[in-house]
């Protein structure tokens, strides 16, 4: 009898039909938005014979990781964020795979990360590119024009149509769009025709069923991945000729769980429930199935999670839910043993009641418990790659003192421990207890699966860079006994500057280990930023009162400050055109110099610089607190402010113009402002700003023309920048040529950016060009900061920057459709790289900024572009290397998936960034001399 419990029953419907429509919100269906555009789906719900539920997704909100928790039930991994780009076939236990196996007919219509999660394993198929943000219809279309011809048919048992036009359109216009309402009521339509196909085709043995669901929701700016409320509630009705017609009106729908859906499906299918699924049984989908039957259904969803239980949970016997179900057990025997005897009193039925209510709790518990548990990590690939990075953190500590001398050295002293015995010994070492751990691993780990050579590869790093390190430590101390060659006087005192910076790197880090600080670390970089603008004032003040007062010296160093920065703009192209007025050279006396403007605009400069960042704070709420607050942003991209927009936007162009063609050529300064005039004509062509000219609708289009047009000017403005680049690197060694080709190759990033950033964040780019100016002319010259305190001041701005565009710590602020500006299909490469520009553009703009500033004074130091290559680069490594101890410390951390994983995968993307960054700062150094000894 107890085999008979755990037997797969028959199915309970004959045909199904899953239609997916992407990022469906919660409040699409069943707030006031459903009432409006979807009424028959309305009407079904609220009258008709369905169940409706709000279906809540894990992070991360993103299509490949729901479709895998719909159809195993399971929580997948948040690596999958990254795998959604390009989905490898799925090998775990799933519905599609149990109904194929099982002689199921399966056709599929939509996005295609159905095809490569599921290959052969449908009998027809056609799939849609779902990255290619800006086609709304095609894609829908694409889906629908099957639809009368399958419907006709018999040759079929399950049906999945993935809708992505909603998606899309929340990408690119956001969830209060005009064009939401009329997409509403396309997916409305088509659920009527398919809900009316399958009631005329029902037979009277078996029930059709109509399961009508979203993937995630989306963000109030459209987006998803991350998860706030709009994110992770989506609709899931159930919509059957088998369930009871509704009497009542409906009240707030009951909240389950995504994966639910994979154990309520395969029980509907007569399919045994996917190994891995912790989902429970939706109860209500059964309920009008008989007592014996429903305690079936609940007895075989507990009997698989307790399997699941026993093969994660050593000590699975002592588990809740586990003894939770057990009870359960031993009572449905009970309840088995009197149905058998033939009662069928009111006892039977309270008694099936209660084992039913047991169950359930068991259920819940058990899923739970799962839930909590399913997160398997791979500790030993995990600890490799920590040591590594904290190794390659310890050496550039060690190297900083050789990195900012006068030479710029970066000693990497790799031949004498590669000759010794200690790096063969760790090599014997390492690779002994590689072998130890993979061959007694139980589960699978990416490290061990790699070939013998590249993990020998991987060792023999490890075994290098720790003999480096040891050596580089001896080094240190040896040095350290050696009298000083010649007596040095110590300026190492303390500035304003350098305490404020090495409180704020340590503050900073040390606020990555709360939850809370990391999903407001904008506010960490607005107090840093703001912090440094008010120690720069007082530094500017000091300069210009006090010092003039106490040092009789000080009118002489002012003079010579400021005629340096005469005599370079004179040589160099570089972004302080008033002081190259040759009327302010050697003869203008200090004293008139203090008492001219410059020194006033100068003392204003941080307070001008904080009003900016101010103004910048409003147009973008961002983090999670306040993220639903109104902002500036949201004001202006509301269909009533168009002409505001259009008007924000052109004075955004011109600026950008004025403040960039300054260091520009006569031909790239044409180029910018045709290119800038093509962005303003692609935002207009896809909807977002009107020409005053325009007095009624305009048909909207994607605006390929147009951005294409303004590619050319971006990739001509760089061209003719790597051009002059090559020249002085080839060439002739000359530094003015190279100050301009970097020049022109940071106005053609700028001209990008221009061109991914939405309209409304147009103003972001002009304040961190203003920003840029007005510190170069009126605060980092005069006062003669050097490479390494400018750099840092570069890098905190930068992070500001990224967040003043509205960026977060989440994956929803990622705009994808900056990724397909210009492009008429989905190109994987070109949309990544688009995409991650227009995401990290203010930390990019900046670093760049860098390198053309440091590159362009000619008072520096020839070392100047080293040491700031090194500071940006240990400015990054810090947090990053920090961050990974403890996200490893804190992997069984409630927030860990909606909180520290989205974070490690930015600062990750970060990285890469950087390290091309500094590449190029290294390509640019004609006068590195960065060694390894021998």
């Amino acid at each position: 009898m107890v085999s008979n419990w755990t037997k797969i029953p028959p199915p309970l419907f004959k045909k199904v039909v899953i239609v997916l429509i992407d990022a469906l919100r919660d409040d699409f269906v069943f707030g006031s938005k459903g009432k409006q555009f979807m009424p028959y789906t309305t009407q079904v719900v609220e009258k008709g014979t369905s169940y409706s539920f709000i279906a809540e997704a894990k992070p991360p909100t993103v299509t490949m990781p729901r479709i895998k928790a719909l159809m195993t039930g399971s929580i997948p991994g948040f690596i999958d964020v990254v795998v959604n780009l390009n989905s490898p076939a799925l090998l775990d236990d799933n519905l599609i795979w149990q109904a194929k196996t099982a002689g199921k007919r399966i056709i599929f219509y939509g996005d295609d990360t159905w095809v490569k999660l599921f290959p052969k394993h449908f009998v027809e198929y056609d799939g849609t590119t779902s990255f290619f943000v800006s086609d709304f219809t095609e894609v829908d279309d694409n889906v629908t024009r099957h639809l009368d011809r399958v419907l006709k048919r018999e040759d079929w048992d399950l049906l999945i149509l993935h809708y992505l036009g909603l998606d899309h359109i929340g990408h690119m216009t956001g969830p209060n769009s005009p064009l939401v309402g009329p997409k509403l009521r396309e997916m409305d339509n088509i659920l009527k025709k398919i809900h009316i196909s399958l009631l005329s085709k029902e037979e009277a043995s078996l029930p059709n069923l109509l399961v009508v669901c979203g993937d995630h929701g989306m963000s109030e700016t459209g987006s998803h991945g991350g998860s706030s409320e709009g994110e992770v509630h989506t609709p899931l009705l159930f919509i059957s000729s088998a369930f009871e017609k509704r009497s009542a009106p409906l009240a707030q729908p009951e909240h389950v769980q995504q994966t639910d859906l994979a154990s309520t499906l395969a029980v509907g299918l007569g399919l045994p429930i996917s190994r891995n699924s912790v989902g429970n049984l939706i109860l209500p989908v059964v309920g009008g199935k008989t007592m014996r039957e429903q305690l079936r259904f609940v007895h075989l969803n507990g009997f698989q999670l307790s399997r699941l239980l026993q093969e994660n949970t050593p000590a699975y016997e002592k588990d809740p839910g586990y003894e939770h179900f057990k009870i359960a057990e031993k009572s449905h025997g009970n309840w088995i043993k009197l149905y058998l005897e033939g009662n069928n009193s009111e006892i039977l039925l309270n008694l099936g009641k209660k084992v039913l209510k047991q169950y359930l709790e068991a259920l819940k518990i058990l899923s739970s418990s799962l839930s909590k548990q399913v997160a398997q990590y791979d500790m030993y690939s995990m600890m490799v790659g920590t040591v590594i990075i904290m190794e390659v953190l310890l050496l550039l500590l060690l190297s900083v003192p050789k990195a900012l001398s006068k030479r710029a050295e970066f000693e990497v002293p790799l031949s004498p421990p590669l000759f010794s015995l200690l790096f063969y010994l760790m090599c014997l070492m390492l690779c002994a207890i590689h072998v130890i751990v993979c061959t007694s691993a139980e589960s699978l780990c990416y490290f061990c699966s790699m070939s013998w050579l590249t993990a020998l590869g991987v060792m023999m790093l490890i075994s290098a860079l720790t003999c480096g390190i040891l050596s580089a430590i001896a080094k240190i101390f040896e040095n350290s006994r050696l009298p000083p060659k010649s007596p040095i006087v110590s300026s190492s005192s303390w500035s304003e500057i350098d305490v404020l910076i090495l409180a704020g790197t340590i503050g900073h880090v040390l606020s990555l280990g709360a939850s809370s600080f990391i999903e407001e670390e904008h506010q960490t970089w607005y107090f840093l930023i703001n912090t440094l603008c008010l120690v720069l004032c007082q530094e500017l003040c000091r300069n210009n009162f006090l010092l003039k007062e106490c040092d009789p010296q000080h009118s002489t160093n002012v003079k010579q400050n400021f005629d340096s920065i005469g005599e370079t703009s004179e040589c160099k192209n570089i972004d302080i055109p008033a002081a190259s007025n040759s009327k302010l050279g050697k003869a203008t006396s200090s004293s008139e110099l203090i008492k001219g403007s410059d020194k006033w605009i100068s003392l204003a400069t941080p307070w001008i610089i904080l009003i900016c960042c101010r103004l910048l704070r409003s147009l973008n709420q961002t983090g999670v607190q306040w993220a639903h607050r109104p902002d500036f942003g949201h004001w202006l991209t509301s269909s009533e402010h168009k002409s505001e927009l259009s008007f924000l936007a052109a004075v955004s162009l011109l600026m950008i113009f004025f403040l960039v063609q300054r260091r520009c050529s006569l031909v790239s300064k044409i180029a910018m402002a045709l290119g800038l005039l093509g962005v303003y004509s692609y935002r207009a062509a896809v909807g977002n700003v009107v020409f005053p000219w325009q007095h009624g609708g305009k048909d909207i289009s994607k605006g390929i023309t147009e951005a294409r047009f303004v590619y050319v000017f971006v990739l001509g403005i760089i061209f003719t920048g790597t051009k002059d680049l090559l020249k002085s690197q080839v060439i002739s060694a000359d530094s003015s040529t190279k100050s301009t080709g970097l020049w022109e190759v940071y106005s053609g990033l700028v001209l990008l950016a221009a061109l991914l950033f939405r309209p409304h964040n147009l103003p972001v780019l002009v304040f961190c060009l203003l920003i840029q100016t007005m510190m170069t002319k009126y605060i980092w010259i005069p006062l003669k900061f050097d490479a390494a305190q400018i750099t840092i001041m570069h890098y905190w701005f930068g992070q500001a920057f990224f967040y003043f565009q509205g960026n977060s710590n989440g994956i929803a602020t990622v705009d994808i459709s900056a990724g397909f500006v210009g492009l008429d299909s989905y190109v994987e490469i070109p949309a990544i790289l688009l995409t991650a520009f227009a995401t990290y553009a203010g930390p990019f703009l900046w670093a760049i900024h860098l390198l053309c500033y440091l590159s362009s004074e000619v008072s520096r130091n020839s070392a100047a572009v080293g040491h700031g290559c090194f500071c940006y680069a240990l400015m990054r490594s810090i947090p990053v290397a920090i961050y990974v101890i403890l996200v490893t410390g804190l992997r069984y951390h409630l927030f860990i998936w909606s909180v520290f994983s989205p974070k490690l995968l930015y600062e990750g993307v970060h990285v890469f960034i950087t390290a091309a960054v500094c590449l190029f700062f290294t390509a640019m150094d004609q006068n590195h001399s960065y060694k390894v000894q021998d």
